[in-house]
């Protein structure tokens, strides 16, 4: 088995999915196939709206809790042609049991998000809205969005009043000290919807994968507004 565990560098489909329910059953090829389709649409239609061009992005859903196993892309692809041949199954060392190729050095990131934000699917894209304000904001520890309506398109957000802070992270090439930083910051802040890489883009999650693909609608709809209406410049 290849592992990543070790390594210290680095929609808009049609299809409807929710991993809310078999996120916590046992692996089933159905479940991973079901999975890596679903996971595919989305990366083509986040590939349309130009938020993972290049080889940019890596999606993934928990086909399993005990013991942990995700659905995750294989490094170095096009989102824009991707297939449900194209991921793989990786365990919670972040050996590939399924698939061919490998993960991205940031699958680590994704198995810091599954234990601690306890998620069924984890997207994240490179958009650059998300890039700039990432950039722009880095000083100031974060991101406030309040006050816009998009906001209730979170999940436990009901109100425009609600005040949600995105985080940002200082980016780095040893993907074990930057996964032990989100594995800090999931719990020094457990109410977050996601949070942004200097310079490098947006990770989100949610409790299924059509929960997850709406918070990174909103979440880059709001950033998209913050970089057009000049809010971008740095206080």
């Amino acid at each position: 088995m290849r592992s990543v565990a070790a390594k210290k560098t680095k929609s808009g489909g049609n299809r409807r999915i929710s991993l809310k329910t078999s996120a916590h059953s046992k692996p089933d090829g159905m479940q991973f196939a079901e999975a890596a389709a679903c996971l595919a649409d989305i990366g083509n239609g986040f590939h349309a709206r130009g938020w993972v061009l290049g080889t940019s992005g890596n999606f993934s859903a928990i086909i399993c809790r005990e013991p942990l196993r995700l659905a995750i892309t294989s490094t170095g692809l096009d989102k824009g042609s991707l297939t449900p041949a194209q991921f793989l199954e990786m365990d919670g060392a972040g050996n590939v049991l399924r698939g061919d190729g490998r993960p991205s050095a940031e699958a680590l990131l994704h198995l810091a998000i599954a234990r601690g934000a306890d998620p069924g699917a984890i997207l994240h894209t490179h958009s650059v809205w998300s890039t700039v304000l990432s950039g722009s904001h880095a000083s100031q520890g974060g991101i406030g969005l309040e006050g816009y309506e998009m906001l209730k398109g979170l999940e436990g957000v009901r109100t425009h009043k609600h005040r949600e802070w995105l985080p940002i992270l200082e980016n780095s090439q040893d993907m074990i000290e930057l996964a032990e930083r989100v594995s800090k910051t999931l719990r020094e802040s457990p109410g977050i919807h996601g949070f942004l890489l200097r310079e490098h883009g947006l990770y989100t999650w949610g409790a299924g994968l059509e929960e997850a693909k709406r918070h990174v609608e909103i979440l880059e709809f709001l950033m998209e507004v913050l970089v057009r209406s000049g809010a971008a410049q740095s206080a």
